[in-house]
């Protein structure tokens, strides 16, 4: 009051107390003298005051019974003019708080006096405001009188009065109260009063109470006692009080101070014991009171329920509820109930009417309800308050719409007014009219015929009540129809609205508190303690714990009678701002049940929805089966009454919008969905967009509802499985209005943004989404089983897009969605599954291209979980999915292939996984991935996944459907085995590594590693992988595909295999090649000889791969000759490994069954790679080797094809080259041989292996027929060709035994005959004295062994004469061709080209090419002993015989020529050593033989073909010559060394060939030269020779001579004497030429002699000898009458040389004597 203390107001106040009193002063100076003089001194005393005080107000005050005093003896006056001028005066005072307690006790007395005289009514009631109001000084009874003034006042007969007196009379009472709240506040601090007195059982005793506050107390007391209608205890003077005006005051004062009450005990006292008992009495008549009663009669007016009281005491309940709640539990729990009680249909409307207002008033305060169901409903034994005010609400509206139409209750609203005529029933009829007549015109509800309108009765939020204000109002008021109605729907919905908000901030507070996140877990309290115990204190715990109990009683309290009234009125609503409150309570209730995990009212409250969504009596059982059917069927019991939930009526008032076909197997008919079904329909959406995080497992039923209306509206999926508005695929199409289509893309749009909002949901809620989702497909899947109608893809399609919005946490919905979606894969509906394929590949791409944090490339575990799924598709037989699968790969690998990582296996294994049976187009699919892969990706993938490549790429060679594939995989092969050999040590490397880490973890665990090949290092188990496949490719059954494995398999193993360890090259021969060579050896010998028409197509096959054995025999030889490369190639690394001779044997035992196959081709073949095999040496070790490059600077000598340096280029030292090998045989420092021994093993094992190839194949067969299988002779060629080179290894051990065995296959092979069709292949022409190759090899083979003998050590000379042995079998097929077996061969002239005969072969070049070896080996060899012993010689000669003495019947002429020249070069040299071992024996048989042959040829017995020249047969004849020269030259000289039968022999022989030579077939003309003259002459000379050799040394010599001589001379005497005679006998005949010609020749042959012997020494010459020569001389002059000049000139010759016999006879004695 700073603005009454300034100076300047001082002085004011000074002035106007001065002004005041002079004008009181003047105004009785005539009537009222006293009261002037008064005045006067009034005046000097104020000025004193001035004057002496600083403190003028405080001295004011403290004079204020004096200063006033004037003014109170003016009012006394009563003269209404000085009154008002003092009560003015007064007032200022008062206003300046210069009255003190005193004085004020006096103005009130002067006021009471002024009222009891009804003087300045109004001016009094101003005058006791202001008293009270500015200051504190009145108390108790001067207040009490002045209150009761006021009291007083308000009962006059003046209205305005009376107003202004009851209104002062409530400010007055609000003063009271005001300062006992000052009074308390100035106490607080100096104070504290103890809150709680002991048990003071004088509760009135109000001694403890301050002055303000007792004031306050007895003014409280009073009113309630007045109200009572007792007398009071301190307002005494009180005459009369209306209760109306009581109730108001108390409803005030408990309104504006609560706190009084709620502080002190003594008011709190009165609260207890005065207000509640009051106000239940008061009630007593409206609870009694039943509508219908007579009540009108009865006389008392309290017993009826009456307006104004009613109204009054509700809204003082009011104030005790929202006040007192804490203090009066008990007695608002009678307020309450008798609330509910007003609610009941039989009382009168007006009081429903407020009793709803009143609820109403409760419902907007969500923590009044809360501290209800904390004290009631939550206790035992005590009425579910809270449950029953919600029920009463939900029954109350039902009652409403139960009412029956005709009656009209309104008439017994007023008791006196029986005939006023309530206006319920007209707006209801106008209603109706509307309806029927299509047209509703106000918002309103309508169920079942009853039509309620609504009305705007209040502010969302507020209970802004009507007729709980209208105070002044006396009658009942007529309540407008739907007023109760709407209030009432009002109350739910701030209830709901109330509730909700305050639960779920509180729950947000809890969370924040205890830090924890929203959890559907936190679902009852236990399970709360448990999660929070870690992060919160206990006390924080328990208040949660506290917290949630209250709110789930809430819930459970009010959620049933909540549903039954909302879904009654959503039923009944027929306006769209209705229909969206109604939804939006039902929508937050479910959310807030959700929140707190209460299911079955959550799913109640969901269920209500979704059936409002639905078209009436709609079969979906979701709905039916789940919670909602206890729902459903069970009536809530509220207040005893049995309440049916009602279910929606079909007779709905909605306009239709749209017209589908339900989802069902057997759709029947159409259904009809209304515009209200499409904004339930949006709710459901809302609650799902919003509030999925609590809608667990409720997902069921709102996504079961929403599947059905997207099928009803027609809405189909698309791309990313959005819904789009699609045509309804079958049946009578979707109908829908234009409002719904303009609906339709926005529906589709939330239902998408409804799925996007799923990756705000916690992990559980999206779990129970997916689950919900999944069942949904189940469901769906199950409807689409056994008919192919289109599918409902609604489930499906949302998963995907669920899927596609949660990526940034797939990893917790993975497993349960990509599961579903594949076993959605495999429905038999093409549609149903051809979705599912296409949201699971739609997910594994979105998954892997999502930027996950950490990324893909960190997090393997993810990537492999995401690429899971694709690889599970494999197992789904249906080509459609496995097509969307490997398209799906494809894509991957064009997009994602470079950061596949530790997905690669599961790709891979995708295309690995098809099957052959497949179809073509899935295997071409899945091949352009992997060609891809080999193609790009071969480097970034893990090292580890190569293996699985080989693998893949090796399935798909092996597939059949297109052969293309299978070759184009194997050339991938080639290209994944260069890839290895380029980037081989990083692999290596890798590798290693990665088996490291595995064998860790392997011994960690107590396992064994299991990989493949597994001790060898895991880079080259990689190689072995690949060379396993091609392997097992090279035994397909297509001969393309063996081909071209085999082909790549040996040409990577030629290539690559230096990169691999010595010790893998075990398996690889053992596990790999030989492997292969059994499979395609075990293929070949089974394979079909049937004729094989065409290729497939119109392709023609060769005749020589006709059969599929002779496809096969393609096959095997292909893999032989590669193996036998490698062993050739490598032999360097095999040789070191252990068990290498064992490969050996296994290698030639594979050449060998080869070799003795049945088929040309491939015999032929085993025998190029034996002599592959064969063409080894030891290779030279690389530090001797100048080639090696100078990079490797390594100390230790380095294996051939060692990586030089670190980089890939490395440079391969090989020893394939044919030319490094000739170079090696020829050179001139002998091969360093690793282990003779070992190397010898080797050779023989060859050896045997070639014997037995040998002796097998040319063994003869026993019988022969067409198919007799004779072998070729190229086949035998080659097989002769190996020994040469075999031998030069074996030799050292190469014994007689071996030499046999090789004799025997020489022979054999020489002998087999060729095909009639071959032979002009091999045999040029017959004419042509040409060796075959066969024949040349044979030759070789013996030229190899003889050459090696020569060189040889001394014990290995004993295989001469075996080998002449074999050379001379050989050359007896000049004359007799060998047999082979049984077979009947047919000379070539006679064979038919064509025809399958055999043809024999021309021997005789052979034959004679044999001769010349023998010729020239005995050369070599005369001398040597085994030679000697083993009569060699003797041979030689028993086999030139057969020729020899066949001569002209030789097959060829050459051949006996040829024999000729040999033997006498044979003997040349033989004859010298035969002489020289005379004496031992050995050759005594040979003489007899020889004899025989030079018998057998110089006579033979052939006879010269008829067309010989004489040119050739000179020629013939000068062959005779020289070997009678040889016997000249050679035999007779050493006839002491030479038997002496032999010599006899020879003689005779010359004899005979001196004489009887001619032949008698010749004719006449050629006689002369026929008679081989000089052959003749020769042998006379040779005897003649040896007749008089000079140099007898033995008797036996001179014998020779003398038998020669006497033999020739008989011989000579006898054909001259024949010839006489024959001459003397014809007469003039003339005698046949042959006579003429022998006796010419035995003529000259005389003359001969007589030559000869003159030569001689004479003392060689017998005397015996000489007689004989005499004694012819008279035969011959006899011979001079012949006829013939011939003769006669011979004879003249012949005669001549006898002139030197004509000597003197004494000589001759002289001679005779000696």
């Amino acid at each position: 009051m700073s603005g009454t203390n300034s100076p300047e107001a001082i002085k004011k106040l000074l002035e106007n107390m001065q002004s005041d009193l002079r004008a009181l002063s003047l105004e009785c100076k005539k009537k009222f003298p006293p009261v002037k003089e008064a005045a006067e001194s009034g005046i000097i005393k104020v000025k004193t005051i001035a004057a002496r005080n600083t403190e003028i107000l405080a001295a004011l005050k403290e004079n204020s019974s004096e200063v006033v005093q004037p003014f109170l003896m003016g009012c006394g006056t009563k003269e209404p003019k000085i009154t008002q001028l003092c009560l003015a005066a007064i007032q200022r005072l008062m206003s300046h708080e210069v009255v003190s307690e005193t004085a004020a006790g006096n103005i009130i007395n002067m006021l009471w006096q002024l009222m009891e005289n009804s003087l300045e009514e109004l001016k009094l009631l101003q005058t006791v405001l202001v008293l009270l109001t500015t200051n504190t000084v009145v108390h108790d009874e001067v207040l009490s009188k002045a209150i009761v003034l006021c009291f007083r006042l308000h009962f006059t007969k003046d209205n305005i009065t009376n107003n202004t007196a009851a209104a002062t009379v409530r400010q007055v009472v609000t003063v009271v109260f005001e300062r006992m709240v000052a009074e308390d506040e100035r106490h607080r601090d100096v104070v504290e009063q103890p809150v709680l007195v002991q048990g003071n059982s004088n509760r009135r005793s109000v001694s403890t109470l301050k002055p303000c506050a007792k004031d306050a107390y007895m003014l409280f007391q009073d009113l309630c006692q007045l109200v009572n209608a007792d007398a009071p205890y301190w307002l005494v003077g009180m005459t009369e009080m209306t209760r109306t005006f009581g109730l108001e005051l108390l409803e005030s004062v408990l309104n504006d101070f609560p706190q009084v009450f709620l502080q002190h005990q003594e008011f709190s006292f009165l609260l207890k014991e005065r207000v509640c008992p009051l106000v239940i009495k008061l009630f007593s008549p409206n609870i009694k009171f039943r509508q219908g009663s007579s009540t009108s009669s009865s006389p008392a007016p309290v017993e009826k329920p009456y307006f104004p009281i009613c109204m009054r005491l509700l809204r003082v309940v009011s104030v005790l509820i929202k006040q007192f709640y804490s203090l009066l539990v008990t007695e608002c729990e009678i307020f309450l109930s008798l609330l509910v009680k007003f609610l009941d249909g039989d009382k009168p409307q007006w009081l429903r009417a407020v009793a709803v207002e009143s609820i109403h008033r409760l419902c907007v305060q969500p923590q009044l309800l809360r501290s209800f169901c904390q004290s009631y409903d939550m206790k035992q034994h005590s009425t579910k308050v809270f449950r029953d005010i919600v029920n009463a609400l939900g029954s109350f509206i039902q009652s409403l719409f139960l009412v029956p139409p005709t009656g009209n209750p309104a008439t017994t609203n007023q008791p006196g007014n029986n005939n006023s005529v309530g206006p319920v029933s007209a707006p209801a009829n106008s209603g109706m009219l509307g309806i029927g007549g299509g047209v509703t015109l106000l918002p309103a509800f309508e169920y079942r015929g009853t039509w309620i309108p609504i009305l705007t009765v209040t502010v969302q939020g507020s209970a802004k009540a009507t007729y709980l204000e209208m105070l002044d109002k006396v009658e009942p008021p007529t309540i407008p129809e739907g007023y109760a109605m709407s209030v009432a729907f009002h109350c739910l919905l701030d209830l709901v609205r109330g509730i909700t908000s305050m639960i779920e901030g509180e729950l947000g507070e809890v969370e924040t508190e205890c830090q924890t996140t929203t959890t559907e877990a936190v679902s009852s309290p236990t399970q709360s303690s448990e999660q929070q115990e870690l992060q919160s204190t206990s006390d924080q715990m328990d208040k949660a714990i506290v917290s949630r109990a209250v709110w789930e009683e809430m819930v459970n309290a009010c959620w049933c009678g909540l549903l039954a009234a909302l879904s009654l009125l959503l039923d009944a609503s027929t306006d769209e701002a209705a229909t969206e409150n109604i939804l939006k309570a039902e929508l937050t209730m479910a959310a807030l049940c959700g929140r707190l995990g209460l299911v079955t009212s959550r799913d109640a409250f969901i269920t209500a929805i979704c059936k409002g969504s639905l078209p009436p009596h709609y079969a979906l059982t979701v709905l039916n089966t789940t919670t909602a059917a206890t729902l459903s069927n069970k009536s809530y019991s509220i207040q005893g009454q049995s309440v049916m939930m009602i279910s929606p009526s079909s007779e709905s008032h909605q306009q239709v919008v749209a017209v589908g076909q339900p989802l069902a197997v057997q759709p029947q008919g159409t259904v009809m969905l209304t515009s209200k079904n499409i904004q339930c329909m949006r709710t459901l959406l809302n609650l799902a967009h919003c509030h999925g995080a609590v809608l667990g497992t409720s997902w069921q039923l709102v996504l079961a509802t929403l599947q059905h209306l997207v099928w009803i509206l027609g809405l189909k999926p698309s791309s990313g499985g959005a819904l789009k508005p699609g045509r309804a695929v079958e049946g009578p199409s979707t109908v829908l209005t234009t409002a719904v289509m303009t609906d339709l893309p926005v529906i589709s749009n939330i239902l998408s943004r409804l799925f996007e909002s799923s990756q705000y949901l916690d992990d559980v809620s999206l779990h129970h989404l997916i689950n919900a989702l999944c069942s949904l497909s189940l469901e769906a899947m199950d409807m689409a089983y056994g008919n192919n109608k289109e599918p409902s893809l609604f489930a499906v399609a949302k998963l995907l897009e669920t899927g596609l919005v949660n990526m940034h946490r797939i990893e917790i919905l993975w497993r349960p969605l990509t599961g579903h979606l594949l076993e959605v894969c495999q429905h038999p509906n093409s549609r149903m599954r051809e979705w599912g394929a296409e949201a699971l590949t739609s997910l594994i791409k979105a998954g892997l291209t999502f930027n996950h944090d950490p990324p893909l490339s960190q997090n393997q575990r993810l990537q492999l979980l995401l690429l899971n799924p694709l690889k599970d598709m494999s197992s789904v037989n249906h080509p459609d999915i496995r097509l969307k699968q490997l398209e799906c790969v494809l894509q991957i690998l064009q997009s994602q292939g470079d950061s596949l990582g530790p997905g690669w296996p599961l790709v891979l294994g995708v295309m690995g996984a098809i099957r052959n049976d497949q179809g073509e187009s899935l295997i071409r699919t899945a091949f352009q991935c992997l060609q891809l892969v080999v193609t790009d990706f071969l480097p970034t993938m893990p090292c580890t996944c190569l293996l699985i490549v080989v693998d893949v790429a090796g399935s798909f060679g092996l597939h059949n459907q297109e052969l293309n594939i299978s070759l184009t995989s194997i050339g991938l092969l080639w290209n994944i085995s260069d890839y290895f050999f380029q980037r081989g040590e990083t692999i290596e490397k890798e590798l290693n590594n990665e088996e490291a880490a595995q064998q860790k973890q392997a011994e960690e665990k107590g396992l064994v590693l299991n990989r493949p090949f597994h001790p060898a290092p895991p880079f080259d188990c990689l190689w072995l992988c690949l060379y396993a496949k091609l392997g097992e490719l090279c035994v397909d059954p297509r001969p393309a595909v063996r081909k071209s494995a085999g082909q790549t398999l040996f040409s990577t193993i030629g290539a690559h295999g230096t990169l691999l360890q010595p010790s893998t090259w075990h398996t690889v021969i053992w596990k790999v090649l030989f492997h292969l060579l059994d499979r395609v050896r075990e293929s070949s010998t089974t394979a079909d000889k049937e004729k094989i028409e065409s290729g497939g197509g119109n392709i023609l096959i060769h005749h020589s791969r006709d059969t599929a054995e002779k496809q096969w025999a393609e096959t095997w030889v292909l893999t032989l000759a590669g193996v036998a490369r490698i062993f050739n190639t490598r032999r360097y690394l095999l040789q070191p490994l252990g068990d290498f001779s064992r490969a050996w044997d296994v290698l030639l035992d594979h050449i060998q069954s080869a070799a003795l196959s049945k088929n040309n081709e491939v015999s032929l073949a085993a025998l190029k790679s034996f002599q592959e095999i064969l063409q080894i040496v030891t290779p030279v070790r690389d530090s001797d080797k100048p080639e090696t490059p100078p990079a490797v600077n390594v100390p230790v000598p380095v294996l051939l094809g060692s990586i030089s340096g670190p980089g890939l280029n490395r440079p391969f030292v090989r020893t394939d080259s044919s030319g490094d090998r000739l170079g090696r045989y020829s050179s001139s420092e002998p091969p360093v041989v690793t282990d003779e021994l070992e190397d010898l093993n080797l050779w023989w094992a060859a050896w045997n292996t070639w014997y037995r190839v040998g002796s097998e194949s040319t063994k003869p067969p026993i019988t022969f027929d067409k198919l007799t299988f004779i072998p070729s002779q190229p086949f035998l060629t080659a097989l002769i060709q190996i020994f040469p080179a075999l031998y030069q290894h074996i030799k050292t051990g190469f014994n007689m035994d071996d030499l046999q065995k090789l004799g025997v296959i020489l022979h054999s092979a020489v002998s087999v005959p060729i095909s009639s069709d071959a032979s002009p292949f091999i045999l040029p022409s017959y004419t042509e004295a040409v060796l075959t190759s066969l024949q040349e090899a044979v030759l070789t083979a013996l030229d190899v062994l003889q050459k090696a003998i020569c060189i040889g050590p001394e014990n290995m000379q004993i295989m001469y004469p075996a080998i002449f042995g074999q050379l001379l079998a050989f050359v007896e097929f000049s004359c007799k061709p060998p047999q082979y077996g049984q077979l009947e061969t047919k000379h070539i002239a006679n064979a038919k080209y064509n025809q399958a005969e055999w043809v024999a072969l021309n021997y005789v070049p052979f034959a004679e090419r044999s001769l010349e070896v023998v010729v020239d080996l005995y050369q070599k060899t005369a001398c040597h002993k085994a030679v000697v012993n083993e009569k060699v010689l003797q041979n030689i000669i028993k086999t030139l015989r057969v020729p020899l003495s066949l001569k002209y019947a030789c097959p060829s002429e050459s051949t006996w020529k040829l024999a000729v020249s040999s033997l006498l070069k044979v003997l040349s040299i033989g004859l010298p050593v035969a002489r020289q071992h005379a004496s031992s024996g050995k050759f005594d048989s040979m003489w007899p033989e020889l004899a025989n042959t030079f018998e057998d040829f110089l006579f033979t017995k052939s006879i010269p073909p008829d067309n010989l020249s004489i040119q050739e047969f000179q020629r013939n004849e000068s062959i005779d010559v020289e070997v009678v020269q040889l016997i000249s030259t050679e035999i007779l000289p050493y006839a002491n060394f030479i038997p002496k039968e032999f010599v006899g022999q020879i003689m005779t022989m010359l004899n005979k060939g001196s004489i009887h030579s001619q032949s008698s077939s010749f004719t006449e003309a050629e006689i002369d030269i026929r008679l081989r003259e000089e052959f003749s002459k020769m042998c006379f000379e040779t005897l003649l020779q040896f007749s008089f050799s000079n140099k007898v040394t033995t008797p036996q010599e001179g014998y020779i001579s003398r038998m020669a001589l006497s033999v020739l001379l008989k011989r000579s005497q006898d054909v001259l004497h024949r010839y006489i005679e024959d001459e003397r006998l014809s007469g003039k005949c003339p005698l046949p030429r042959q006579q003429v010609t022998e006796i010419i020749f035995v003529l000259k042959a005389v003359s001969t002699l007589i030559d000869s012997l003159k030569k001689t020494q004479p003392e060689n010459v017998d005397g015996n000898t000489w007689a004989q020569v005499i004694a012819l001389y008279p035969t011959l002059v006899e011979c001079i009458t012949c006829s013939s000049s011939e003769v006669c000139s011979a004879l003249k010759e012949a005669l001549v040389p006898f002139k030197d016999f004509m000597q003197p006879p004494a000589s001759k004695v002289q001679n005779g004597e000696s």
